[in-house]
């Protein structure tokens, strides 16, 4: 990167304050998103419950499952006390499920490590498991008023064309110096904060959009580079594109009366810890686990960020009356070495374990 682009955007930053902030914080106040429940609380674990919840997930799909987090862990240290099979079960369908373990281990070390009360600072909240840059500095700005600015995907989308910043934000250095750029464009009181921090999410989900950014109706409309040069949807340029893989995998719905039998996944790799059916490396592997005949239900393609697996799925149903299926053969010919050998769970009681979407849908009959 040459220096003088770096110190090209930090002067435009400077120039643009503090005007910037003060049309942001105004703009919010009339105009920006006011009905989302997280936003109606300056509690951290709220805010931080939210921010996980959000990554790389619709809002309208994260309400649901807000409240009912709320519900069963009212405040951080019911969640730290609480099973972890319990939270996977409760974030079930939600994906990323990650998020939910490190949501238990965060919870865990700000009973252990902090009094069951969240850090008041971004650089400590920061240490904390599955809090990054981004989400700590939300936390930090929304609860404490720290003059610190988020840097999330929508965020890096706002501030790259209002400052028409046209590095490639792949490579860290440039990301460095859009942050530099953005503590820059902060407003001067913290009591600002709350409402700056929410103003950049908002214009960035309702206005600032990737496709065709309303900029009419934008309160930086006159103040952006981007859109003064005439192309702000190029921005931001990033080239680093992720590598997509494929995977295929032969599950068998084994079924008698109202039961099915499921797996537990191991405590690594993709659904780490949840239940699945069992799931086998070829159709020859899953006739070896269970020879008797089967009827092929149409295969679906789960999309993951990295990967498309490719799932099929055969099914085997027997009546009350009749003996169950043997499992013990099941074991050594799963996919991955399953925790446990596996149990018959009631179809009613799917609610209680936690299952990945694939298998939701296809259990549930959605």
């Amino acid at each position: 990167m040459k220096p003088a682009a770096s110190e090209h955007l930090l002067q435009l930053a400077q120039q643009l304050t503090p005007d910037l902030a003060a049309r942001l914080v105004a703009w919010q106040a009339e105009s920006g998103r006011h009905h989302l429940p997280w936003q109606q609380t300056r509690d951290p674990y709220r805010v931080w419950l939210s921010e996980i919840m959000l990554q790389q997930t619709q809002v309208t799909t994260v309400l649901g499952y807000y409240d009912r987090f709320l519900v069963r862990f009212p405040c951080v240290l019911d969640l730290a006390n609480a099973e972890l099979d319990e939270v996977l079960t409760l974030w079930s369908g939600l994906g990323y499920y990650s998020r939910a373990r490190n949501l238990h281990r965060c919870a865990q070390a700000v009973r252990d490590l902090h009094g069951g009360r969240f850090p008041e600072t971004a650089a400590a909240l920061q240490t904390l498991p599955g809090i990054g840059p981004s989400t700590s500095a939300a936390i930090a700005a929304f609860c404490f008023g720290e003059r610190i600015s988020i840097m999330d995907g929508n965020v890096k989308r706002v501030l790259s064309r209002v400052l028409a910043w046209g590095e490639d934000l792949s490579l860290k250095v440039h990301e460095r110096s859009l942050w530099q750029a953005a503590q820059l464009l902060l407003p001067a009181h913290a009591a600002d904060m709350p409402p700056y921090t929410q103003g950049l999410m908002d214009l960035g989900a309702t206005l600032c959009t990737p496709r065709k950014p309303s900029c009419l109706v934008c309160p930086w409309s006159d103040l952006c580079e981007g859109r003064r040069q005439g192309e702000p949807e190029r921005l931001p340029l990033k080239s680093g594109k992720l590598k997509r893989s494929q995977r295929e995998s032969w599950c068998l719905w084994l079924q008698h009366g109202d039961e099915v039998w499921l797996v537990q996944r191991p405590h690594t790799g993709i659904w780490s810890g949840l239940w699945t059916l069992p799931m086998f490396d070829s159709p020859e592997r899953l006739r070896d686990a269970h020879p008797g005949p089967t009827e092929t239900q149409p295969p679906v393609t789960h999309v993951l960020t990295h990967l498309d697996w490719r799932l099929h799925l055969e099914r085997a149903a027997s009546g009350p009356g009749e003996p169950r299926p043997d499992t013990r053969t099941m074991q050594p010919c799963l996919s991955e070495a399953a925790l446990g050998e596996g149990r018959w769970w009631p179809l009613s009681q799917l609610d209680q374990v936690a299952l990945p979407k694939p298998f939701q849908r296809w259990l549930s009959g959605n």
